[in-house]
């Protein structure tokens, strides 16, 4: 009988035995396959799963076009297309600006939309602003006030640009690349100071849209097209007008028709590149 009993205790103490074995290997293997995930979880944190900095760095595009100050008009650097125009839009975003922006999106093409702070000194004209660069398009400054530059000081001259490049950097993030004085009239001053400002300043090729003859958008969008004044390189300057609204379209494709493309703003070699 003692045997038995004896026998049984050792059996009892075998069996625990082995459960503490199995408890145990079922806590390693628990720990193990934690500290996998553990280490798997740094890794995310810490491994390179995120794009590097380079990756989301855009290259700038290299420069196809240099700007003639002889006639205003853009040429191709080495093989860049010949046959192209630069459309330009002043004294936006008026009524139609954000449309115009809309139908140049739709026929793929990019233009420079010259800015007056009279036109962003609300929120509804920010919006605008805002809306015209979704679309694609580049800013350029044309002055607080639209104010003639041989007309005022130089300290005047000054404050109308910078002060609108610092309205337009306070409500992109960004500052203009171009600049157009009203009326084309520049000064030397005028000059100096968008040179300290880094931007490209230019005047135009030809543009009819103030002419009482072409309000009529049949009219505009023929002689936009037709003239004498058409050529390679050629500096196209609308206004953001109903009837320039109007003849958009009609204009971007008869100068289609005519074989020409369209320069991308962000290919005009800048003075400070």
């Amino acid at each position: 009988m003692l045997c038995w009993f004896t026998a049984m205790l050792v059996l009892a103490a075998c069996q625990q035995a082995e459960e503490d074995v199995s408890v145990e290997e079922n806590e390693e293997g628990e720990n193990t396959v934690i500290e996998e995930e553990n280490e798997s979880e740094e890794e995310d944190e810490n491994g390179s799963t995120e794009p590097s900095e380079e990756e989301h760095t855009e290259e700038e595009p290299e420069p196809a076009y240099t700007l003639n100050e002889n006639n205003w008009g853009l040429e191709p650097i080495d093989d860049a297309e010949e046959e192209a125009v630069l459309i330009t839009i002043d004294d936006a975003p008026d009524e139609h600006g954000v449309e115009m922006a809309e139908t140049l999106e739709e026929l793929d093409v990019t233009a420079i939309f010259f800015i007056n702070h009279h036109f962003i000194d609300d929120e509804e004209g920010e919006e605008q602003l805002l809306e015209i660069m979704e679309h694609g398009h580049e800013i350029g400054n044309h002055t607080m006030t639209h104010a003639n530059l041989q007309e005022i000081s130089e300290e005047e001259v000054e404050d109308e640009i910078v002060d609108l490049n610092d309205e337009i950097e306070r409500i992109t993030g960004e500052r203009p690349n171009f600049f157009r004085a009203p009326h084309g009239a520049n000064t030397d001053h005028s000059w100096e100071v968008v040179e300290e400002e880094e931007m490209l300043g230019m005047n135009w090729t030809y543009g009819f849209d103030w002419e009482e003859e072409y309000t009529d958008p049949d009219a505009l969008a023929e002689i936009m097209v037709e003239t004498e004044h058409l050529q390679n390189g050629a500096n196209l300057l609308m206004h953001d007008r109903e009837w320039t609204n109007e003849a958009l379209e009609d204009i971007i494709l008869g100068l289609e028709d005519e074989g020409y493309d369209f320069i991308d703003p962000t290919e005009i070699e800048q003075e400070n590149e």
